[in-house]
């Protein structure tokens, strides 16, 4: 359990609890793999504990590159969740956010993000394999939202997480 890469606002240790839900967002991860789409998941947790929503990238079958899970919980939040209840859930995900999604995730006011995967781990692993990266610059969650408490990234977890992007760029 590691919280190494996070910036001064995070919010320290990933608990047992953190470790199931991370686990199912890797579960989701593999499943937009599987349809096709950029290995990620997510998952929005509220303050009971009860999962409340889940998604997966949705990128590649609806053609809309804004179809990320952590934007999806965003705009579900925002229509289903009280401020309140936003503020004290907590979102799960494969992969640390980009800025559009750091972005959604402050303008609902949603609580807490764990991560399995940091930006910096994708990054690098990106630039070893020579991929090319996306149209928005790449900053951490602290960067684009400062005041949302992060956790991650998860070295166990994100070690599989690289494995689904080797998939996805064939990499051997």
């Amino acid at each position: 359990m590691s919280d190494s890469g996070a910036a001064p606002a995070s919010s320290g240790l990933v608990t047992e609890i953190d470790l199931t839900h991370l686990r199912r967002c890797v579960e989701l991860a593999h499943e937009a793999l599987d349809a096709g789409d950029e290995p990620f998941g997510s998952v929005l947790v509220d303050a009971a504990g009860t999962v409340r929503f889940e998604d997966r990238n949705r990128v590649v079958e609806t053609g809309d590159r804004t179809r990320h899970p952590e934007f999806a919980i965003a705009r579900w939040a925002a229509e289903n969740l009280t401020p309140d209840e936003r503020r004290d859930a907590v979102v799960y995900t494969s992969g640390e956010h980009c800025a559009m999604c750091s972005a959604a995730h402050a303008w609902v006011g949603l609580g807490r993000i764990v991560y399995a995967s940091s930006t910096d781990q994708l990054v690098a692993w990106l630039a070893d394999w020579g991929v090319p990266g996306g149209p928005v610059a790449p900053h951490p969650i602290t960067e684009i939202a400062p005041f949302v408490p992060v956790a991650g990234p998860v070295e166990e977890l994100a070690a599989e997480i690289k494995q689904l992007h080797e998939r996805l760029y064939d990499i051997s």
